[in-house]
């Protein structure tokens, strides 16, 4: 199972909804049943986004079919983004990953050129 971010900005029909009835948004979210999906967070959030789900999902196919219904159901623009949690880059050995260069050189520098 991943872990999914998904980011909801509403559309002027959504917002007019939640306005008016503020426990929809949960309501309708809860109300989404599909296999393979389970809702583990929502925020209300300020800036760009007006809230954020955390989400559990089996494939990525599962989290999109989620998204368009929440989407369509709530009123909103839903951008999912996959997690990749970091103990999966901690757990890799040094060798395996190429060494990098502290600069760049550009060709024919210091060359007389």
């Amino acid at each position: 199972m991943t872990i999914y971010i998904q980011l909801l900005t509403l559309t002027p029909e959504g917002r007019e909804r939640v306005y008016h009835h503020p426990e929809s948004l949960s309501q309708i979210q809860e109300s989404i049943h599909i296999t393979g999906v389970q809702l583990l967070g929502q925020y209300a959030v300020l800036g760009t986004y007006d809230y954020v789900n955390i989400v559990q999902a089996q494939d990525n196919e599962t989290i999109a079919l989620f998204s368009l219904h929440l989407g369509v159901k709530v009123g909103a623009y839903v951008t999912t983004l996959p997690t990749i949690p970091l103990s999966r880059f901690e757990e890799r050995e040094e060798q395996e990953l190429p060494a990098l260069e502290t600069g760049a050189q550009i060709h024919g520098e210091g060359q007389g050129a």
